[in-house]
């Protein structure tokens, strides 16, 4: 199960060094205004729910959650299930962050328990408890293991991510964690949103913002299983840094100075008679991770700053 070759992450190192360098910026201008603080975490809280949701099929928009969420109202043409999936969801971000500190070690009790919130209400009979039968997953590449071993191998999981044996850098840890748990597939339920809840639970520990995997990157992410299912964790790995950057981005904006303004979109940029590149180009280093961009829908965000260090690093290099 570990028998992990990732030497095609090291293209990646450049992406991994601009993420630990913003987590230092935001460390270094801690604490954050209160204010904003509340006003990131209740913003992200909607995103999540809205987007995990969504992955698994839930058709609620993000508008509508957040009226569920914020204003208590049932949206009509909607289903019960949904609007619980909507109200577990928030709960489990709430269980989660309970739970988050710097001394956090990951234990099982507590994915169960993050998968028990996620189905309240749903399924009962389900929820919090490990599956106890066979399971096929429609589109993926693998058949989950027996399941009568996915007690020994989640043990096995959780050794390997408290111990950390390769000394693998946190984001990387956590993205393995992620496709392993989806292998494992420990529930016959609920498996996305709880490991997407649990592999959180690692970054954040650690200092980190939630990584939010878009619903507009669905197929994206589903590609990116199947191939770290035959061994390579590049796509993966591109996709959690991709999405760990904007939650920092968001971060780091709160910071004294700092506007989440500057970003705009690469259309705009690319107009600009000093920037030599065309939209296309400049939309393949943000989806490559070579500038500093994030995603928000379907349309990629930049800065000119980042596109003009790019053609400077570029230069220096010949």
């Amino acid at each position: 199960m570990w028998n992990l070759d990732l030497s095609d992450l090291e293209e990646l190192q450049p992406l991994i060094d601009r993420l630990y360098e913003k987590k230092a910026r935001l460390d270094e201008a801690r604490p954050l205004p209160n204010s904003a603080i509340h006003r990131i975490k209740q913003d992200l809280t909607i995103e999540w729910t809205y987007n995990s949701n969504s992955i698994e099929g839930n058709t609620l928009s993000l508008k509508e959650t957040q009226m569920v969420l914020q204003d208590g109202m049932t949206v009509k043409g909607k289903s019960l299930r949904e609007h619980f999936e909507v109200y577990n969801h928030e709960k489990a971000i709430d269980y989660l962050y309970g739970l988050v500190n710097d001394n956090y070690t990951l234990r099982a009790i507590d994915i169960l328990s993050l998968h028990g919130l996620v189905l309240r209400s749903i399924e009962d009979d389900y929820a919090g408890r490990l599956r106890n039968g066979g399971v096929r997953i429609m589109g993926a590449n693998f058949t989950p293991p027996n399941a009568n071993k996915v007690s020994d191998l989640l043990d096995e999981l959780i050794s390997f991510v408290n111990n950390n044996p390769m000394g693998l850098n946190d984001i990387v840890l956590t993205t393995i964690f992620h496709h392993k748990l989806v292998w494992i597939h420990p529930f016959f339920d609920g498996n996305g949103r709880t490991v997407r809840l649990a592999m959180n639970l690692l970054l954040m520990r650690k200092g980190f913002p939630p990584a939010i995997i878009l619903k507009n990157d669905r197929k994206k992410y589903y590609d990116a299983l199947n191939l770290a299912n035959k061994g390579s964790y590049y796509k993966m790995s591109l996709l959690m840094l991709q999405a760990l950057e904007r939650s920092l981005n968001i971060y780091v904006s709160a910071m004294p100075g700092k506007s989440y303004d500057d970003y705009e979109p690469i259309s705009a940029i690319v107009a600009e008679p000093d920037i030599p590149y065309g939209q296309e180009y400049v939309s393949l280093l943000a989806r490559q991770g070579k500038i500093d961009a994030y995603k928000e829908g379907k349309d990629w965000l930049t800065t000119k700053d980042a596109v003009k260090n790019y053609i400077h690093t570029r230069k220096r290099k010949r």
